[in-house]
């Protein structure tokens, strides 16, 4: 049983483990589109705050909606590009009408999409999470290194600071005793952001900037519009984030030993569109299950829903007081690298122990991991791969982890689904044998 002081160390390090990515969605849509510092407070602040109601809606099951898994719902990076493009291009209402509108979409398609589980066999899952955790992993060592785009990039302060943050994890980790050793991470950030105010000090003028108290805001930038090519590119961009959430729903279900029914997976999507409903709402962005937290559920090896249940508590309280979210925005970005090389190197952990369930004297399952992994990391790694390709491909190719799960869904279907026509030489022996 966990004490409640304990429940919220644990609920807050899944914040910290969340945090740089669901804020980074808002800061780069909201500085490509020109917003004035105080648009960029509101934003920031009710994008904390939303992803914290998306995640109740998660955690809680009832006929309707909520997985029930001890998942973590924040915004969908892939959104980043199409929403500031419908921005630019047909203004902030075009954005939030049609998130709203593809939102309805997920609810209306949730009971059919769910009837898919039979092409998430484990050598589909355990590629689709092992594809995810690889395609993280850059982003992780481009934070360790300081951050793309820093100055100082991949100076020694920074990569010491990176890699001290990490090598206090696995001390902790390894040395650690029940609850120290579940709140690792915690004490990594904690630890490399003290020694970073040791050594040259940290901003916090952040802090002393942000307001104490605000409250959400229903169309703060103005009603929403509806125009059908924005609709249409947030409709792919649903699918998409379905499709990624689909490998974080069975990598926790895979930790929690509990199997997903269809039934499950229909109230996890229908979750995800109401809380993309009230993204478009209240003015934030598309949502989907974060895989950081995967990778921390499994490195704690807490596995119980009331620590996510504090989480989600915790972000809508740092939503609703900038001034006291704006404190983890200050954590220096190599010890945030530091501690995502761990949970997202869980996260590939995770995907290896899923293969393992898979009959690997098969070529045929050999090859769809060879190939959904090599494809999923190739397109990472090379993201211009497509850019020939017309911008509605582009939409699925330049996304390591949807392609690489549409290669895994594809060749399964083609060597597990489809029934193989025998060799004729197969066939006669078969039938010789018969008549004998």
């Amino acid at each position: 049983m966990l004490s409640k002081g304990r429940l919220a160390a644990l609920g807050f390090q899944h914040v910290l483990a969340m945090y740089a990515g669901a804020v980074i969605v808002p800061l780069l849509i909201g500085g490509a589109l020109g917003f004035s510092g105080e648009q960029m407070t509101y934003l920031v602040s009710i994008d904390i705050f939303m992803c914290g109601v998306a995640t109740l809606l998660q955690l809680s099951m009832n006929r309707f909606f909520g997985i029930g898994l001890p998942v973590v719902l924040g915004c969908a990076v892939q959104a980043i590009a199409p929403i500031i493009l419908i921005g630019q291009d047909m203004g902030i209402g075009a954005i939030y009408g049609s998130i709203i509108a593809s939102g309805l979409f997920v609810l209306l398609i949730a009971p059919f999409f769910s009837k898919v589980v039979k092409f998430f066999p484990p050598v589909v899952t355990g590629s689709v999470v092992t594809v995810i955790g690889l395609t993280l992993i850059p982003v992780a060592i481009n934070n360790l290194a300081g951050g793309e785009g820093a100055k100082d990039f991949g100076s020694f302060y920074n990569i010491g600071l990176g890699f001290f943050t990490l090598f206090l994890i696995i001390l902790v980790y390894r040395f650690g005793r029940g609850f120290s050793k579940a709140i690792a991470v915690l004490i990594g950030l904690i630890g490399g952001s003290v020694v970073a105010v040791i050594l040259r000090g940290i901003n916090f003028t952040p802090v002393s900037e942000a307001d104490w108290f605000h409250l959400p805001q229903p169309f703060y930038f103005g009603a929403p519009s509806f125009e059908w090519p924005a609709i249409i590119t947030m409709i792919l961009i649903s699918l998409v984030s379905m499709v990624e959430s689909t490998g974080v729903y069975f990598a926790l279900s895979d930790i929690v030993d509990r199997k997903l029914t269809k039934k499950d997976l229909a109230r996890g999507y229908r979750a995800e569109g109401l809380a993309i409903i009230l993204g478009g709402i209240f003015n934030t962005f598309p949502y989907t299950g974060y895989s950081q937290n995967v990778g921390l559920v499994q490195l704690s090896g807490i596995k119980t829903r009331k620590v996510i249940y504090v989480t989600a508590g915790f972000l809508i309280v740092l939503g609703l007081v900038p001034k006291i979210g704006a404190v983890t925005t200050i954590i220096p970005t190599p010890v945030l690298g530091g501690a995502m090389v761990a949970m997202f190197g869980m996260v590939v952990a995770q995907g290896i122990k899923m293969l393992v369930k898979v009959n690997f004297t098969s070529q045929e399952n050999l090859l769809i991991i060879a190939c959904s992994v090599g494809v999923g990391l190739g397109v990472t790694v090379v993201p211009d791969l497509f850019q020939n390709f017309p911008s509605f491909v582009q939409l699925f190719t330049s996304n390591g982890i949807v392609a690489g799960s549409f290669t895994a869904i594809v060749l399964n279907i083609i060597f597990n689904m489809i029934p193989h026509r025998k060799p004729k030489e197969a066939e006669q022996a078969e039938l010789q044998s018969e008549t004998k």
